[in-house]
């Protein structure tokens, strides 16, 4: 399972909401480029970068620390925060970013995100964030009628790439994830899902890895990763590729232990 270490950016700063509350920021470093080095050197193989700015703006704002995040490290980059048109998921594109994560647009455009996984196919992921089970939209400043498993249902018909979960009341909280709310997701589609909020242990990084066979094939892990809740190293080794558990065991005649 895919360990996934969070850089949320706010007037260029790398920063970690409460529950989504923009007046509730903590500044962890002024400098993003260097902790998304810092996770590449701990073993990270994947980023996820959400622009809050964007997400507010409904345009990419944060254009220069994501390029220079870009420029720092070679693993694969997501991104989401204001991506509501072709131009600004172009824009991310050409950054050398891997993957556009649409949210809002999935609930009012439909249409454009069809045209967008045809487009970039395996590129286009979709970022449903619920509250209460509802699909909440412009940083999560809204909350829609919409259902995040109907939601995630129609996007995969759409050809959409994956879908990433978070559960807001979770977010930045330390809490644990919402298991059930995955496993309904899980029992609905078929693509990969991506776990996200409220993760604070390896407990509950473990308590995921149930959830593997399911479909949940990664976790995106933030405030615990900051506040020293979770080692990145060792959640890759807990969880991650070649994890502590497909270690063959040392029975004396073991070339592997």
């Amino acid at each position: 399972m895919d360990v996934i270490p969070a850089i949320d950016l706010l007037e260029g700063h790398c920063v970690r909401l409460y529950q989504g509350d923009y007046d509730r920021s903590q500044v962890f470093s002024e400098n993003p480029a260097d902790v998304a080095k810092q996770w590449v050197d701990e073993g990270a193989t994947r980023l996820h970068i959400v622009d809050l700015d964007g997400a507010k703006a409904g345009k990419v704002v944060n254009l220069r620390a994501i390029e220079a995040i870009a420029h720092a490290v070679s693993v694969p980059i997501e991104i989401g925060g204001g991506l509501r048109d072709r131009t600004s998921v172009q824009q991310v594109f050409n950054l050398g970013i891997q993957w556009a994560i649409l949210g809002t647009i999935a609930v009012e455009q439909p249409q454009l995100v069809q045209e967008l996984c045809q487009e970039f196919p395996e590129q286009i992921i979709i970022g449903i964030d619920a509250r209460n089970g509802r699909v909440a939209t412009r940083g999560w400043l809204e909350t829609s009628e919409v259902l995040a498993t109907q939601l995630a249902v129609q996007m995969q018909e759409l050809g959409a790439a994956a879908i990433i979960y978070t559960d807001i009341h979770r977010d930045g909280t330390l809490t644990g994830p919402n298991l059930e709310a995955l496993r309904e997701l899980a029992a609905a589609i078929s693509i990969p899902i991506i776990a996200s909020g409220g993760v604070s242990s390896l407990t509950d990084l473990l308590s995921l890895l149930a959830l593997e066979s399911q479909g949940v094939s990664g976790v995106i892990v933030g405030r615990a990763l900051y506040t020293g809740d979770i080692l990145l190293k060792e959640a890759l080794r807990a969880i991650g590729p070649g994890r502590i558990q497909d270690i063959p065991p040392n029975l004396g005649f073991s070339s592997f232990a």
